[in-house]
């Protein structure tokens, strides 16, 4: 079926939930006025609509392949890489100085998300440059700039980020990859990094590769690692292509989905490096990439969900079976309770996620915008939520659209299960869920949980105003809200961090659920007796009471984790 661009859910979003308004009033983002930002999702719209989707099943069908050496993607991909880079989408949010739009992270969120639902596999690519992008931006030297960061913001090169290690995996301070000064500015990289996406390609004429390594006599750990930047062909002065560069593709991992995106193991051989950033500052400097990128893959997840859902409505509203209890109902399984249970749970999941993610994008911007301590620590601590909370929705989303399409579902023609596969991998890469969760509880709560605190009171807040209009919404919400204050006060009493890690997974959970009911009720404020009230009427009363029970596994403890032995675990 075809796609469509939910581009009025963005504008709803926008104009009564994120409050996207007072992004327009700071001197940063004037210019991204309602006209410009309706635009911009329009034509994004079309291009994900009519150039983007019709590539989804080619990727899957016809994945991208190693040839002597050389990787040739899926047919249709170098024409859509194209139609990305020829429109500025890459660049959507990169500086004016070098090409960019200087637009809001917000709305080259909604973008990217538009672009995740219409081809996943290809839109890796431009989210992978972005934030190659905004990393040099913030840390490379003014020649590195001046050089990539035209190339890169209008597509002619693409980035990439090499962190993981075949004996590494997660444990990045354990990498084995050097990088020895030549003597001349630049570095000797070598090395082996693993599930390297759009690591090589034919779409466009370059890849830049950020690699971690470590310079010989540097500590051990994460504290010694610096980031260089590695391009395939070394560029001239001018930006044209030199000399090929010690980069190989070793070979392409064979995926459970994403087909169409070239995964890739690659090899450094004494490849030519530039430091970005001081030696021994990788890991801040790669943070700012892994951020951008952890947004990005949240949003990776809703937009698969939003495809996931759309195909499944749309079987749904034609598979005729069974009898229908309703006397005005389609003739279709649309009637039965069971499938309008998983539609309306698609639909309402779908909302909190995309509403949790433009907060965070929000919260980003405005800290551009105004250089505000507090907005830096909401965008901290909303990231690994919306990363985790976007991801699992995506996989759930898919699993149920599924279950819709019944026996049909498990029919690889159907396209049903390709989503499913697709997005699974979201909540493993960028940091798996479970290490979003890690974060959460311990990094972004060494303030104390301030951060956490003036959340919950903002949502207390909105839950106070509706309660003259909406109380039966409003109640649920302030009292869950109380209850999620209270388990953030005891997490952040724990000084033994099993303890909290333990809790990690149900505690961001319930956090996006008490977050999702929240978005789900200014919703409701501003379409009273409408459709999104109807819909948040359907979150907080269906699926927010699942925060009681995921904040009692919160407080659990550990003990009962390690009950049973290596062995008993193995009986």
């Amino acid at each position: 079926m075809p796609y469509h661009a939910p581009v009025d859910d963005y504008a709803f979003l926008f104009d009564h939930v994120v409050g996207y308004a007072g992004l327009r009033a700071t001197d940063r983002f004037a210019e991204a006025t309602d006209d410009v930002t309706r635009a911009i999702l329009t034509e994004a719209g079309k291009l994900t609509e009519e150039v983007l989707a019709p590539l989804q099943r080619a990727g899957d069908l016809h994945p991208a392949r190693l040839e002597n050496g050389v990787v040739r993607t899926s047919p249709g991909f170098a024409e859509g890489w194209a139609a990305i880079a020829e429109g500025g989408w890459v660049g959507m949010a990169a500086d004016p100085e070098y090409g960019g739009m200087g637009l809001p992270m917000t709305l080259t969120s909604a973008v990217n998300e538009m672009m995740s639902s219409a081809c996943l596999s290809l839109q890796l690519a431009p989210l992978m440059s972005q934030g190659q992008i905004e990393a040099l931006e913030h840390h490379a030297s003014d020649a590195i700039k001046a050089l990539y960061l035209p190339k890169l913001t209008a597509g002619d090169w693409t980035g990439t980020m090499n962190l993981t290690e075949p004996q590494a995996g997660s444990d990045v301070g354990a990498l084995s990859t050097k990088a020895e000064n030549n003597g001349n500015g630049t570095f000797a990289v070598t090395g082996q990094k693993i599930y390297i996406s759009w690591g090589d390609h034919d779409v466009a004429e370059n890849v830049c590769h950020l690699v971690l390594a470590r310079i010989p006599g540097a500590p051990a750990g994460t504290k010694g690692i610096s980031l260089f930047l590695v391009p395939k062909f070394i560029p001239n002065a001018d930006g044209t292509l030199g000399a090929r560069n010690g980069v190989n593709v070793v070979s392409l991992e064979h995926k459970l989905g994403l087909h169409g995106s070239p995964t890739a193991v690659m090899q450094f051989d004494a490849a030519t490096g530039w430091l970005v950033g001081s030696e021994e500052g990788g890991m801040a400097a790669m943070f700012t990439m892994m951020n951008n990128a952890r947004l990005g893959v949240g949003g990776q997840g809703i937009g698969v969900a939003e495809a996931a859902y759309q195909h499944a409505l749309a079987y749904a509203l034609e598979r005729k079976q069974g009898r229908s209890t309703l006397e005005a109902g389609t003739g279709t399984i649309m009637d039965h309770a069971d499938v309008r249970r998983m539609l309306m749970t698609m639909k309402a999941d779908i909302f909190a996620a995309r509403a949790i993610a433009l907060s965070c994008a929000m919260a980003i911007d405005m800290e551009h915008a105004t250089s505000d301590a507090d907005w830096r620590a909401r965008a901290a601590f909303l990231t690994p939520i919306a990363k985790a909370f976007g991801t699992d929705t995506g996989i759930a989303v898919a699993e149920m659209g599924v279950q819709v399409h019944g026996g049909m579902g498990f029919i690889e023609e159907t396209g049903a299960a390709q989503f499913s596969r697709d997005v699974r991998v979201t909540a493993i890469y960028e940091g798996t869920n479970g290490v979003q969760a890690m974060d959460l509880v311990a990094r972004k709560m060494m303030d104390g949980g301030d951060a956490a605190a003036r959340l919950l009171d903002e949502i207390e807040a909105c839950a106070e105003e509706a309660r003259t209009v909406l109380p039966d919404l409003a109640e649920p919400v302030w009292q869950a809200t109380e209850t999620l204050r209270e388990v953030t006060e005891w997490m952040t009493a724990q000084q033994d961090m099993t303890t909290r890690f333990a809790g990690a997974v149900p505690y961001l959970r319930a956090f996006a659920r008490v977050m999702g009911g929240y978005l789900h009720l200014k919703a409701a404020l501003s379409d009273q007796g409408g459709k999104r009230e109807a819909l948040a009427r359907f979150y907080i009363k269906r699926l927010l009471p699942e925060h009681a029970g995921l904040l009692a596994q919160a407080q659990a403890g550990a003990e009962d984790l390690y009950a049973l032995s290596a062995d008993d675990l193995a009986a």
